[in-house]
C-alpha cells in the first residue's frame, strides 16, 4: 500500500497512521508525514514489564541535509506557533512489512525505512542514500523521553547523562538509571548537545480527545555524516534498551522480520513455499496480497508475556493491553484460520491460568499484573473457542488434560453463584443468568467515567444467557466425550430450562425482536448471539430469528459494522467525539463496532444451514456472498486508505463520513473482518 506525493499534504498525511510491533507489546507508530500527532506516537515504545508498562523512549528522529551552505529540513513537526514542513520533500509513503518513506532534495534521494526487532526493544532505521549531485552533510538527530505512554512531560527539565564511545552512546534520562537508552549509527561524528530541550510538540488528536496536547522532548545530540557527490550510501541508526546495539546489522533485522512473516504465510498455507510468482493469476495474486495485508495485521496482536510463559493477545494499539474477552472474540480469526495452533493453545492456558472462582480474567493491570475480573461473558466466550478449536485441531488430548476441568468450575460456579469485584452473577430459578449491579460494567458494554456506568446492562442480558445455553451444551458433548454420562445430563437438563425461560421471556412482540435486558427493549446487536453460536437458543430457521435479523438489518448494520443503539432510541450519539466523559458516554450508545459484523455474519450461516426451503437457502447464500465482497472492498480501502494503514480501528462514527475512531488497530475487528472474507 503505497501513497503518492499528491496524498501527503498536511490535512490527509496527519489524519493517517502507521504502527508495526516487536512481539513483546512494544510498538513504533506516527502519521504518515512523520509527524507525532497523538502522546502515544514514537519510534521506540518500550513495555519496561512485557507487555506492560509502556513507555515511550524515542519520540521521533528528525533528519536534515546540507548542500553547499544550503540545509534543508526533511523533517515535520508541528508546534501551536509553527509547523516545519519537511513532509514537501516527501515523494512517496508505503506501508507492508514496514514503512518506508522516500524525500527528494535537490539531487539527492532518500528513502527511511523503520523496522523492529522481534522480541526485542529495539528500533532500527535504515537510510538509503543516492546523491547525483554536489556533496553533502546527512545529520540525524533523535529526540527522546522516558515516561509512561499516558502520560506527558509538559515544562520538564530532563535530567541527561551521556556516555560517548565513538558511534555509540549511552543515556541515562531523569531517574531511569535502572533502564539506560543506546543510540548506535554505523557511520559519521556524534555531537552532543547540553540542555537540549524540544519544547511544545503539539498533539492534534489529543486536542480533539479534551487532553493537553503538548509536551517536551530532549534533543541530546546529532549524527553528522558527509556525503560525497555522486555516491550511493546506506546508513543504520539503532535505538534500544539493548546494551550491544553496535552488534545490530539493520539490514539482517529487516530482512528477519520479511522472512519471519513470510513463513507465517507459508505455515498457514496461503502461499506454497516453492510457488513460482510469475505463474499465478491475476485473482490468486491479488488473494495472496490481501491474505498477506491481513496477516501482517494480525501479527501485531500476538505478544509473548514473559511472567506467564505464554503468549497473549493485545487487544487493540495503541492504549489496551491484552483482555480475555478481545482476544476470545479475535481467536479463531487470529490463530485458528491461520493455523497457529501452539499460540492458540497458550492463549487457552494464559486464559485459563488466573481463573477465580470460575471467572475468566478480563485483563490485567497494566502496573501489577493484578487479574481483573469485571466480566461476565469471557468465562463463556472461552466454551465457543474452546468448541472453534477442537474443530480445527481434533486435539481433545489437550482440551482434557488442560481445560476440561476449568470448563467444569466455570459451570459449577456460575450456577452457585459469584460475587467477586461486585459481579453478581447467578443462575435464577428460571434458568437463567443474571448478573451485575448498576454500578459494575460486566459485560462488553463497558464504558465507565469515574463512578458511573453508561450501560451497566445489569440483571438478565441477552447475549449472556445465549453464552451460557451455548457454553451448557458444549460441556455437555466434552463430557460424553470424556465419559462423564452422569454429569452430561444434568448439563443438559440445564440448558433445556435456560432454553425454554429465554424464549419465553426475551422476546419483545411489540418490536419483533429481544429484549437486550429483560426489562430494556432497546433496539441493541447482542441479540444476534441468540442465532449465531454453534448451539444457537434461538432456532436458526424460525420467524422469531428472521424478526432478530430483520430488525438488526434495518436498524443496526452499516457497511463499517452494527451500531450499538438503533437510531431513535434515547441517548442515541452517532459520533464519536469530544473529552472523556463525552466519548465514554456515546461508546456503547449508537457508535459503529466493526467486530460485531462476525456475530452477524454467524448467524447469517446459521440461518443457511437450518434452512429448509430451497428458494430461501439460494437467497441466504446469495446475501452471504453479497455480504462477503462488500466486507472486502470496505476493509481493504480502509487497509490501504484510511485511519493506521495496514490495520482496521476500533470503532466507526455512524454517519458519512463513516471516519475510524478508537484505537488505531484492533485485534478483534481485524480478526473478524479475516475471518468473514475468508471463513468458509
Amino acid at each position: 500500500m503505497k501513497l503518492e506525493k499528491e496524498q501527503l499534504d498536511l490535512k490527509q498525511g496527519t489524519s493517517k497512521e502507521w504502527i508495526i510491533t516487536n512481539g513483546i507489546g512494544g510498538y513504533a507508530s506516527s502519521s504518515v508525514l512523520g509527524i507525532n500527532t497523538r502522546k502515544y506516537h514514537g519510534l521506540l515504545v518500550a513495555p519496561l514489564t512485557p507487555p506492560a508498562r509502556r513507555h515511550v523512549i524515542l519520540s521521533k528522529v528528525d533528519e536534515s541535509i546540507e548542500i553547499e551552505g544550503r540545509e534543508y529540513n526533511i523533517y515535520s513537526n508541528i508546534c501551536k506557533n509553527y509547523i516545519s514542513e519537511g513532509y514537501k520533500y516527501l515523494e512517496s509513503f508505503e506501508k507492508e512489512y514496514m514503512p518506508v518513506f522516500t524525500y527528494k532534495v535537490e539531487n539527492i534521494k532518500i528513502t527511511k525505512i523503520i523496522c523492529m526487532e522481534y522480541g526485542k526493544n529495539t528500533v532500527c532505521i535504515l537510510y538509503k542514500i543516492l546523491n547525483e549531485g554536489e556533496k553533502a552533510t546527512f545529520k540525524v538527530t533523535p529526540i527522546v523521553n522516558f515516561r509512561d505512554f499516558h502520560t506527558m512531560n509538559t515544562n520538564h527539565n530532563f535530567n541527561i547523562k551521556q556516555e560517548i564511545k565513538d558511534k555509540k552512546v549511552k543515556l541515562q534520562i531523569d531517574e531511569y538509571t535502572n533502564y539506560p537508552v543506546y543510540f548506535y549509527m554505523s557511520d559519521g561524528r556524534y555531537i552532543q548537545y547540553y540542555n537540549n530541550t524540544f519544547k511544545n510538540m503539539y498533539y492534534i488528536e489529543e486536542e480533539k480527545r479534551g487532553f493537553f496536547p503538548e509536551e517536551d522532548h530532549a534533543v541530546p545530540g546529532s549524527y553528522e555524516i558527509e556525503i560525497e557527490a555522486n555516491e550511493q550510501r546506506e546508513l543504520s541508526f539503532v535505538c534500544s534498551l539493548e546494551e550491544n546495539i553496535e552488534e545490530i546489522n539493520v539490514r539482517t533485522v529487516i530482512n528477519k522480520e520479511i522472512m519471519r512473516i513470510n513463513e507465517l504465510m507459508y505455515n498457514a498455507g496461503f502461499i506454497e513455499p516453492k510457488t513460482d510468482i510469475a505463474k499465478l493469476s491475476k485473482e490468486k495474486l491479488e488473494d495472496i496480497e490481501i491474505r498477506k495485508y491481513f496477516l501482517i495485521a494480525m501479527d501485531n496482536f500476538i505478544v509473548y508475556r514473559p511472567n506467564f510463559g505464554y503468549y497473549t493477545i493485545i487487544a487493540g494499539y495503541p492504549w489496551f493491553l491484552d483482555w480475555g474477552r478481545d482476544a476470545l472474540i479475535s481467536f479463531e480469526g487470529l490463530l485458528l484460520m491461520t493455523k497457529q495452533y501452539k499460540y492458540a493453545r497458550d492463549i487457552l492456558l494464559t486464559l485459563t491460568r488466573d481463573i477465580k472462582f470460575g471467572l475468566v480474567p478480563n485483563g490485567y493491570s497494566g502496573y501489577d499484573n493484578r487479574p481483573l475480573y469485571n466480566s461476565v461473558d469471557s468465562s463463556l466466550l472461552l466454551f465457543e473457542q474452546v468448541r472453534k478449536y477442537i474443530d480445527y485441531t481434533a486435539d481433545y488430548n489437550f482440551i482434557e488434560k488442560n481445560i476440561y476441568k476449568k470448563l467444569k468450575s466455570i459451570v459449577e460456579n456460575y450456577k452457585s453463584g459469584i460475587n467477586i469485584d461486585e459481579n453478581n452473577i447467578f443462575l435464577d430459578e428460571d434458568g437463567l443468568i443474571s448478573s451485575g449491579t448498576e454500578s459494575t460494567q460486566n459485560t462488553w458494554m463497558d464504558a465507565k467515567y469515574a463512578n458511573h456506568c453508561f450501560t451497566p446492562r445489569n440483571g438478565k442480558a441477552v447475549e449472556v444467557n445465549s453464552l451460557w445455553y451455548n457454553s451448557l451444551k458444549i460441556i455437555e458433548k466434552l463430557s460424553k466425550k470424556f465419559g462423564d454420562r452422569k454429569e452430561a445430563k444434568e448439563y443438559a437438563k440445564m440448558a433445556e430450562k435456560c432454553k425454554m425461560s429465554f424464549e419465553e421471556k426475551f422476546y419483545n412482540s411489540k418490536k419483533k425482536c429481544l429484549y437486550d435486558v429483560l426489562g430494556d427493549s432497546k433496539v441493541r446487536p447482542n441479540q444476534l448471539f441468540s442465532i449465531s453460536l454453534t448451539y444457537p437458543i434461538i432456532e436458526p430457521n424460525s420467524n422469531m430469528a428472521k424478526e432478530i435479523l430483520s430488525i438488526v438489518e434495518k436498524k443496526l448494520l452499516n457497511r463499517y459494522g452494527l451500531k450499538t443503539l438503533a437510531k431513535g432510541e434515547k441517548q442515541y450519539v452517532d459520533v464519536y467525539e469530544g473529552d472523556s466523559f463525552r466519548r465514554d458516554s456515546s461508546y456503547h450508545q449508537g457508535i459503529t463496532w466493526v467486530w460485531l459484523l462476525g456475530i452477524y455474519y454467524d448467524a447469517l450461516r446459521n440461518m443457511l444451514k437450518n434452512e429448509k426451503d430451497k428458494k430461501q437457502k439460494e437467497e441466504l447464500n446469495k446475501k452471504i456472498i453479497e455480504f462477503k465482497e462488500k466486507t472486502k472492498k470496505t476493509f481493504l480501502k480502509e487497509l490501504k486508505e484510511r485511519g493506521c494503514l495496514g490495520s482496521i480501528g476500533e470503532i466507526y462514527d455512524s454517519k458519512a463520513p463513516y471516519l475510524p475512531k478508537g484505537a488505531i488497530a484492533q485485534a478483534w475487528s481485524v480478526a473478524e473482518v479475516f475471518r468473514i472474507i475468508f471463513g468458509g
